[in-house]
């Protein structure tokens, strides 16, 4: 009998702008650690990166600091 899979406590699941089935999602599993960005094509998970808690600030922030460029690139469409 397989063994259960703990379930992730918070997440998200963001559309790829392609479309095409694309998206990313995104789970925290508190009981390992960490955080797990994956990749999938309709339900196809085709990659995954997990992220310890220190590692999400540095991806957080990058984030922050693209978003008024792109909101710029965005308006100018």
């Amino acid at each position: 009998m397989p063994r259960p899979r703990p379930r992730s406590i918070a997440g998200a699941v963001l559309g790829d702008a392609r479309g095409d089935g694309r998206a990313l999602r995104v789970t925290w599993h508190a009981e390992a650690g960490v955080v797990v960005l994956s990749i999938w094509k309709d339900n196809l998970c085709t990659a995954t990166v997990r992220l310890t808690p220190d590692e999400v600030g540095p991806l957080v922030e990058t984030l922050q600091r693209g978003l008024p460029a792109a909101a710029v690139g965005l308006s100018a469409s």
